[in-house]
């Protein structure tokens, strides 16, 4: 992977991770959101490569990894959740 590509995957995480926050209303540092972007984007190609959802280019790059993120946090709150 090229150092161009290594950046334009970060900025995708952090964009992501950003519109998660702001979704499910959280408040993360940036690293937080680069992390949850990263996991999300994970999540999210995986998912859509098993209900054969077409992800093209930047923007399908962008809204897989942001719902990927949203499901991320959003299981993770089910979890850490106080009884």
């Amino acid at each position: 992977m090229s150092g161009t590509g290594v950046f334009a995957a970060a900025i995708v995480g952090i964009i992501a991770g950003w519109i998660a926050d702001l979704v499910l209303d959280r408040r993360h540092s940036l690293f937080s959101k680069l992390l949850i972007g990263v996991i999300g984007a994970f999540i999210g190609a995986f998912t859509a490569t098993r209900i054969a959802f077409p992800v093209d280019g930047l923007i399908g790059e962008l809204t897989v990894s942001s719902v990927g993120a949203v499901l991320f946090l959003a299981v993770l709150g089910l979890i850490r959740r106080p009884a």
